[in-house]
């Protein structure tokens, strides 16, 4: 029985405005009201994660940064899984030239959450990012400079052929750190994500189920791109998106209709409020 339901935001909750369908938001609604649990699980950072999350309830947690970092709604820190300051100073110094492409992230309430050495903030993928967000990012002469505490993640992004590779080289460097990858293909974009070993999507959503006291069993998670697989894997319950990448849809998980479809409302229909003795079903995707 599905008791906890882990859902990525971008590609996921979200459609490619950066809205949440109204059948997304019913669905969310009637499974809390039902007793199961929600846990939004994202790569964006608190403060970007809480206003897209903010129409629904409030009992919903928000496992960010990649499971670095879980927060309720209301900011309370529920856990913290920070990369060591030293393991981060190393990553920096295998990668310097990626340089303009990198970023450090830190589990911070003021403006300098997000800090940059020589990013080009013209770069396509990163305008619409730039102009929302620009009041929380800073400039520094240097990220070794900036490095005074424990980030949440050291960042890096740019386009697909170029970020590739790198995740590709730091995956195989050593067991000290984590390695997320996203893709967005269709706007040759892409994200890679460098956390401590324990603070993946996966563990994150692992330790959520264990503090409610339940199994994988009891755990669905929905997801569309390359850092949703360990959270799938986990889950007795995985769902793909129809607008995830290639590599999710043919492992043989149940793929639902694509995001601006609302799709994630068709997977709590199907996977998780059907189990439930005299649910109607609803046609949630004529309201989307």
């Amino acid at each position: 029985m599905v008791r906890l339901i882990g859902i990525d935001m971008d590609g996921t909750l979200l459609d490619r405005n950066g809205q949440i369908p109204p059948a997304n938001r019913a669905a969310i609604d009637e499974a809390v009201a039902r007793g199961i649990h929600v846990a939004l699980v994202t790569g964006r950072s608190y403060p970007f994660a809480r206003p897209a999350a903010s129409e629904l309830p409030s009992s919903v947690t928000l496992i960010v940064s990649s499971g670095a970092v879980e927060r309720a709604m209301d900011g309370t820190t529920l856990a913290r899984r920070l990369l060591r300051r030293d393991v981060a100073e190393r990553v920096l110094a295998s990668t310097r030239a990626h340089r303009d492409a990198a970023a450090l992230v830190f589990d911070r309430d003021d403006e300098r959450q997000i800090v940059f050495e020589s990013m080009d903030w013209g770069h396509p993928g990163r305008k619409g990012y730039w102009a929302r967000n620009q009041a929380l990012i800073a400039q520094a002469s240097s990220l070794e400079e900036a490095l005074v505490e424990d980030p949440v993640e050291v960042m890096f992004n740019g386009f697909v052929d170029v970020v590739r590779p790198l995740a590709q080289m730091l995956q195989q460097t050593g067991p000290d750190f984590a390695v997320s990858l996203t893709e967005y293909i269709d706007r040759d974009f892409a994200l890679l994500d460098v956390t401590a070993p324990e603070a993946t999507k996966g563990r994150a959503l692992a330790w959520r189920a264990e503090q409610l006291g339940l199994s994988p069993e009891d755990v669905m998670a929905v997801g569309d791109n390359f850092n949703d697989l360990e959270m799938l894997e986990y889950a007795g319950t995985p769902v793909v998106m129809g607008n995830a990448v290639d590599a999710l849809k043919t492992r043989g998980w149940p793929v639902v209709g694509h995001q601006d479809d609302a799709g994630l409302a068709e997977a709590i229909e199907r996977f998780a409020l059907r189990q439930f003795t005299g649910h109607k079903n609803r046609d949630y995707t004529s309201s989307a």
